[in-house]
């Protein structure tokens, strides 16, 4: 997770109606159509499909999901509490530029729950596949590590590297923190909660699920790392109310027939003066010719539209590779996780479908829509139909939740790697695990540089971190930098 970011102070220099094409309506290409609006610029949006927000997408009563080959409407209840996050789900509370556009549009914000140590953990070699409590995991799993930690300070060799006072204070940091005895070992902990009692009479620990066990499960760096703010996914997060998308009209709303929907782009041209866009719009090609042009069009979809860029920036656009995400949701017929002491957070599940969301909001209400499958290489669901996608995460969902097939109402899946318009997910620039290549950083320098300093790629495909809204915005605002001081430069 980048450092906390601050929200940029965007002061572009007034203009007397420059032309600008945006390619996109994503986060990022509406994020510069505002703010050159306001400055006075002239933009145009150009959106191939029939919606705006990309993978900013709400899915509720009547919404299409325009997946190749697997077309679908919503027809769950017209409720504003029933809807689904198809994309973008959570605002970390140090994305700075989005809560900055939250507060100027006036997009209202809620809790979103992300952790909830009474959701579940499921595999099927762990406790005969019986799920466990999410605190009863961690918190077993905490006190062995304490445990194991504690009695490697008695290793010479370690314990060499602190002094007395250091290695005192770790101690008894370990005793806290693993919830161990005064022999420093773990026997159980009313983190977990009591077996019984505990309000009226003395409470009885749980019995300690042994660390074999534990181990049996490759669960264990989901339910103790995922969720730790480091990754930007913390505990407490934050989601715009009534869905994503509210934050996708706040812009188009006030950007109005500024935006041209089902306008594809057909062809782009970088000129010593502008840029020309070739677009079909009711059968009939049209051509936009700008100043300038902002694209978030996908990398991978961009390089196959005929256009001028240069060599190594053509390599570059191919060379990225996209996520092939896929998410899975139902209308439940009841709220039948409440029944079970869970308020939002997620099960993780060691199955294809890997994890289980709960909806925090519209608490003891009469239905909810819980997330069913969240998997971020689901290339595997490109392949089936809608029914034994359904069936999958059925399946592995009632092992969590007995009743949950008798729940479960009008699924929706979408698998991102066939959106029309997208064709894949998040963007994944390091082939390496390691880190980036010299290689791959040039070209990622290529791409940050406008061409002929008319035509800027924008979006999280021009970030060091994908996936994310706060990473396109910050793409629109650094290349917004560089526009308005060319600008500036330019002769009176």
């Amino acid at each position: 997770m980048p450092s906390s970011s601050q929200a940029a102070e965007i002061s572009l220099r007034a203009n007397n109606g420059k032309k600008v094409a945006i390619l996109g309506t994503g986060i990022s290409a509406l994020t510069t159509a505002w703010e050159l609006t306001k400055a006075g610029y002239d933009c145009t949006l150009l959106e191939a499909s029939h919606r705006p927000g990309g993978r900013m997408f709400t899915v509720r009563a009547g919404t299409v999901i325009d997946e190749i080959g697997n077309y679908q409407r919503c027809e769950w209840d017209d409720d504003p509490h029933l809807y689904f996050n198809a994309g973008a789900a959570r605002i970390p509370s140090i994305h700075s530029s989005v809560l900055k556009y939250c507060k100027e549009l006036e997009v209202e914000l809620q809790v979103f729950v992300n952790e909830s140590k009474t959701a579940w953990v499921q595999d099927d070699a762990l406790n005969g596949g019986k799920p466990v409590r999410n605190t009863d995991y961690s918190s077993s799993m905490q006190g062995f590590v304490s445990e194991m930690l504690a009695k490697s300070l008695g290793n010479s060799e370690v314990n060499s590297s602190l002094t007395e006072s250091e290695s005192e204070t770790l101690l008894g940091m370990l005793r806290s923190f693993g919830d161990l005895n005064e022999d420093m070992l773990y026997k159980g902990s009313v983190r977990a909660g009591y077996g019984s009692g505990g309000f009226l009479d003395h409470g009885t620990k749980k019995d300690v699920i042994a660390l074999r066990d534990l181990l049996k499960t490759r669960l264990a760096r989901n339910v103790m790392v995922t969720t730790q703010e480091g990754t930007g996914s913390g505990p407490l997060l934050m989601q715009p109310v009534g869905g994503m998308d509210r934050i996708i009209y706040a812009f188009a709303n006030r950007l109005g027939n500024r935006i041209k929907f089902r306008a594809p782009v057909t062809e782009v041209m970088v000129k010593d003066d502008g840029v020309e866009v070739a677009y079909e719009q009711n059968g009939v090609t049209e051509l936009l010719k700008a100043d300038y042009c902002f694209n978030c069009i996908p990398s991978h979809l961009m390089s196959g539209i005929p256009n001028n860029f240069p060599t190594e920036y053509t390599e570059a656009l191919n060379y990225i590779r996209r996520g092939k995400a896929y998410k899975a949701a139902f209308q439940a017929k009841e709220r039948f996780w409440e029944k079970e002491n869970i308020y939002g957070g997620i099960t993780w599940v060691n199955a294809p479908i890997q994890q289980i969301w709960y909806p925090p909001h519209n608490i003891h209400g009469k239905k909810g829509v819980v997330l069913a499958a969240y998997n971020f290489g689901g290339a595997n669901y490109t392949e089936m139909s809608q029914e034994d996608r359904i069936e999958d995460l059925l399946k592995h969902g009632e092992k969590v939740h007995p009743n949950y097939r008798q729940m479960a109402e009008k699924p929706m899946t979408i698998a991102w790697h066939r959106m029309n318009h997208m064709l894949g997910c998040a963007p994944r620039w390091a082939r390496n695990r390691g880190g980036w290549s010299e290689k791959e950083e040039q070209m990622y320098e290529t791409l940050r540089q406008p061409v002929n300093g008319r035509h800027y790629l924008i979006g999280d495909q021009s970030t060091q971190h994908s996936a994310w809204m706060e990473s396109a915005i910050q793409s629109a605002h650094y290349a917004l930098a560089d526009l308005d001081q060319r600008v500036r430069s330019e002769p009176a």
